[in-house]
C-alpha cells in the first residue's frame, strides 16, 4: 500500500484514480507531550452500528494512531498497511498527517529517513518489538533528524514479556510496562538526545475488516494447520522425550517456541476484540492446531479480569483449514469476487487485495509499458459508501446477479452525473460495462465522485475478459466429473484419468493445466477422497503421476515462485530429473497427509456425499457440517467440536458432568458466534456461514474470522512451500 500511496501522490491523474474520496475535516494538531494511548479526536468515524463489531474495533484502534500522526513521517509495515487499507483507507491517514507532501513510507531496512524539516516520526507495526524490527527502527532513526518518535505495536506488553522469557508469575508482579519503557530510552538514545520525546504503545491493529461479517488477520496469513509429517519433525527435535503418535497428541508444550509465540500474538489480538465486543467467550475447536489456539485463548492470563466484568457472552469456534481443502481449491463457488481474486494480480504487499488496471481511464494507450505509469486500483473502498455497498453486494450474490449489480451501479452513477448513457437490456457483457465506464473518462468531476465504483467496475470487466475465467469452467467440469468417479472407481483409476492432462510446456495449449494448476487438481482429488485403501495399483498410479510431474518440472522455461520453493531451484536449467523426482515424492507425502486429515474425526470424517438414483454425488463443505452440528437441537454434546476449559471451575464442571446433571458449555449457547478458520477462508464459505447461521437459529449474530482470503493457488503455497512449524518472527 505504501508504494501505491507514493504513486498516487505523484500526479493529478493518479490521485483521481486511486485516492478514495473523503471530505472529513482535518482535526487540529495533536500535542507532542508523552501520553497514554487514550483516543484523541474521532478522526476515523465508524458507521452507526447496532452493536460493536470488528469494523468498529479496527477503526477505534486507528483513531488512536491517527491522533498521533499530525505532521509526522509515518512508517507502516505490510500487515498494518493492509488493516488501514480495509479499515479506514490511506486517505484518512494522509488527512490526519496534513501537509502537501506524502509522508507515508514502508517500514523496511532501506526506508528513507527523515530530514531536518521532519522532526517527528510514527512507526505502526504489527509485530513484536524485537530482533530485526528493533534493528530496522534503530537504522531509520539513526539516519534521520527526529526529535519525537512514537512506536505503535499491535502486540500487547504481556506478550512482549513472554517473548523476553519473563515467567508468568514474575510478569504479574511487574509495575508499568518495562519492555516498552526500555525501548523508549533506546529511541531517545538513537535520536541523539535523552531529552527528546519517545512513546511506545500498544494498539490492537489485528484485523483487515473486509465486510461487516468477515475480517482477516494479515499478520498471520502464513499460519497454517499442521500435518502428520510435522509430527515426525517434532519428534526428531525432541529425541529425549516421549514420541508423539499423532496430531491428536500435539499440545502447546510440543510446539517450537516461535510458533507458540505467533499463536500468543494472535490470541492477544482476539482477546482485545472480545474486550471491545464486551463478551466473555467460550472457546471450542475442530482440529489439532485449532485446539492449541483455543486452549491458549481460554487460559490467557490478561483476559481473566475482563471476563469477570463482561456482560455479553460469545462462542469462539476455531476450525483447521486442512480438514477440508476441497473447498479451498475447488471452483464450485458461483461467485464473481472469487474469480476476480483469482484472475487479477495481487496488490504488492497485500494478501487480500488485487491490482486493477486503471489505464483505460487515462489518455494513455492500454499497453503493458503504460500500466506501471498509473497507480493501480483495488477492491477495498473503505471511504466510498456507494462503492462499499457494491462491494458488499458482490460478496453475497451469485456471479450472474453480481454482474447485473455492477451494471446497475454504473448506470445509476452515470445518470446522476448526466452522462449520455445508452441503456441496453439483456445479458451483461464486458463491452457493455466498459462503454459505461468510458463515459466517466473525460469528466474529472464524475471521475472523482465515483472512482471507487469505477475500480470495481474495471475489476469486473478485466476478470470477465481474463483467460483464467474461461479456465475456471474447465476446473469446475473436472471437479464434477471427479465427484462422480470417486463413488464408482478406485483412487488409482482417478489418478490414471489425470495422467493425460499432465503435459510438458511444448505440448500445452491455453486450455491445458500449468504445473501449479495440476497441484490444485491433485489437492482436490486427495482432500475430497479422504481415507482410501493403499494397494499395489495405487502405488503404480502414483508413481506414473510423480514421474510425469517431475518431467514437466524439468521442462518448464520459467519457474514461478512456487516451483522455485518446491524444487529448491530458481530455474529448470539447474534442476535434474532425480532432484525433480524427490520433490514430486515429497508432494505426494503431503497429499497422503491431506487425504488422512479427517482420520482423527469421529463425526466429520467425510466431505463427500455419494450419489444415488435421486441425486448426483456432491461435496458437502466441512464448515457447513460444523455450523449445522452447532445448531443441531438433537445434539447436546458435539463429538468433534471440543470445548476448551478456562481454569479450575470449568474443569470441575466438566468432571461433575460425567456423573451429575451439569450441562457442559455448548457452542450454540450464546447470541454471538465467532467462527475462526485457521489457514484461510473463501468468499463463498464466508457467505454460506453468514446465510446459514440465522436460518438455523434466528437472532444469532455470526462473525467469520480467518487468517486470509483464499484463492485456489494459495493452497499449494501454504501446503508445499511454507515452514508451518517455524514462522519467521524476525529474531
Amino acid at each position: 500500500m505504501c508504494a501505491e500511496i507514493g504513486q498516487v501522490r505523484g500526479g493529478t491523474t493518479c490521485t483521481v484514480l486511486t485516492v478514495k474520496a473523503s471530505r472529513s475535516p482535518i482535526p487540529g494538531s495533536v500535542s507532542s507531550k508523552r501520553s497514554s494511548c487514550t483516543p484523541g479526536p474521532r478522526l476515523c468515524e465508524p458507521p452507526i452500528m447496532s452493536a460493536p463489531g470488528v469494523l468498529s474495533f479496527t477503526q477505534q484502534g486507528w483513531e488512536q494512531v491517527l491522533a498521533k500522526v499530525r505532521w509526522a513521517l509515518v512508517y507502516l509495515d505490510a500487515a498494518c498497511a493492509e488493516s488501514l487499507h480495509w479499515g479506514c483507507g490511506s486517505t484518512r491517514l494522509l488527512e490526519a498527517v496534513g501537509g502537501p507532501a506524502c509522508h507515508l513510507r514502508e517500514f523496511e531496512p532501506a526506508a528513507v529517513g527523515g530530514g531536518a524539516e521532519q522532526p517527528k516520526a510514527v512507526f505502526v507495526l504489527s509485530c513484536l518489538l524485537k530482533g530485526r524490527t528493533v534493528e530496522t527502527l534503530r537504522d531509520i532513526i539513526c539516519r534521520s533528524h527526529f526529535q519525537y518518535c512514537v512506536v505503535v505495536t499491535a502486540v500487547n506488553h504481556a506478550v512482549h514479556l513472554t517473548a523476553n522469557h519473563v515467567p508468568a508469575a514474575a510478569a504479574a508482579e511487574l509495575e508499568g510496562q518495562p519492555v516498552f519503557e526500555q525501548l523508549e530510552e533506546k529511541l531517545c538514545e538513537w535520536m541523539g538526545n535523552m531529552n527528546y520525546t519517545a512513546e511506545v504503545l500498544h494498539v490492537p491493529l489485528l484485523f483487515a475488516p473486509v465486510a461487516p461479517h468477515l475480517a482477516l488477520t494479515p499478520a498471520f496469513a502464513s499460519l497454517f494447520p499442521l500435518l502428520p509429517q510435522d509430527v515426525r519433525l517434532l519428534n526428531s527435535a525432541r529425541p529425549d522425550k516421549r514420541r508423539l503418535a499423532s496430531l491428536n497428541e500435539v499440545d502447546a508444550s510440543a510446539l517450537p517456541p516461535e510458533l507458540l509465540l505467533q499463536i500468543r500474538c494472535l490470541v492477544s489480538g482476539l482477546s482485545s476484540l472480545c474486550e471491545h465486543l464486551g463478551v466473555r467467550e467460550e472457546c471450542f475447536a475442530v482440529g489439532s492446531l485449532s485446539r492449541i489456539i483455543a486452549a491458549d485463548l481460554a487460559n490467557y492470563g490478561p483476559a481473566k479480569n475482563r471476563r469477570k466484568t463482561a456482560t455479553g457472552r460469545a462462542s469462539v469456534v476455531f476450525v483447521d483449514r486442512t480438514l477440508d481443502l476441497t473447498g479451498a481449491v475447488g471452483h464450485h463457488g458461483d461467485n464473481l469476487l472469487e474469480k476476480i481474486i483469482s484472475a487479477l494480480p495481487q496488490l504488492p504487499g497485500h494478501t487480500n487485495d488485487v491490482m486493477v488496471n486503471m489505464v483505460e481511464l487515462t489518455a494513455l494507450q492500454n499497453e503493458e509499458k503504460n500500466q506501471s505509469m498509473v497507480a493501480p486500483g483495488c477492491l477495498a473502498q473503505s471511504n466510498d459508501p456507494a462503492a462499499r455497498a457494491l462491494w458488499e453486494a458482490l460478496l453475497s450474490t451469485k456471479h450472474k446477479e453480481a454482474v447485473m449489480e455492477v451494471r446497475r451501479h454504473l448506470v445509476e452513477a452515470a445518470s446522476r452525473e448526466n452522462l449520455p448513457i445508452k441503456m441496453s437490456m439483456g445479458r451483461v457483457t464486458p463491452g457493455q460495462l466498459m462503454s459505461y465506464i468510458q463515459l466517466f473518462k473525460n469528466n474529472l468531476k464524475a471521475l472523482v465522485n465515483h472512482c471507487g465504483l469505477l475500480q470495481l467496475g474495471l475489476a469486473t470487466v478485466q476478470t470477465l475478459k481474463h483467460p483464467q475465467t474461461a479456465k475456471w469452467d474447465n476446473f469446475l467440469a473436472f471437479e464434477r466429473l471427479l465427484l462422480q468417479s470417486i463413488g464408482e472407481s478406485t483412487m488409482s483409476v482417478v489418478l490414471n484419468q489425470l495422467l493425460p492432462m499432465i503435459k510438458p510446456l511444448n505440448q500445452r495449449t491455453d486450455d491445458d493445466y500449468s504445473p501449479a494448476e495440476l497441484l490444485i487438481l491433485l489437492i482436490y482429488i486427495y482432500s475430497v477422497s479422504g481415507e482410501f485403501t493403499v494397494d499395489k495399483d495405487l502405488g503404480e498410479a502414483e508413481e506414473k503421476v510423480k514421474k510425469a510431474l517431475a518431467q514437466v518440472f524439468c521442462e518448464e522455461s520459467e519457474f514461478c515462485p512456487l516451483l522455485q520453493k518446491i524444487t529448491g531451484c530458481d530455474s529448470s536449467i539447474k534442476l535434474t530429473f532425480p532432484k525433480s523426482k524427490i520433490a514430486a515424492d515429497e508432494l505426494f507425502a503431503s497429499l497422503r497427509d491431506i487425504a488422512g486429515a479427517r482420520n482423527l474425526m469421529k463425526q466429520f470424517k467425510s466431505v463427500y456425499v455419494p450419489g444415488n438414483h435421486t441425486h448426483q454425488a456432491c461435496y458437502k463443505p466441512l464448515l457447513k457440517q460444523v455450523v449445522e452440528e452447532i445448531f443441531n437441537p438433537e445434539r447436546s454434546d458435539p463429538v468433534d467440536i471440543e470445548h476448551m476449559s478456562s481454569g479450575l471451575t470449568d474443569l470441575l464442571k466438566t468432571g461433575f458432568s460425567m456423573f451429575m446433571k451439569v450441562s457442559r458449555p455448548h457452542p450454540s449457547d450464546h447470541p454471538l458466534l465467532i467462527l475462526f478458520v485457521v489457514g484461510g477462508v473463501t468468499v463463498s464459505e464466508a457467505k454460506m456461514i453468514k446465510d446459514l447461521v440465522p436460518s438455523l437459529k434466528p437472532g444469532t449474530q455470526v462473525i467469520v474470522l480467518s487468517t486470509r482470503l483464499l484463492k485456489p493457488l494459495n493452497i499449494p503455497e501454504l501446503l508445499f512451500a511454507t515452514d508451518r512449524l517455524h514462522p519467521d518472527l524476525g529474531f
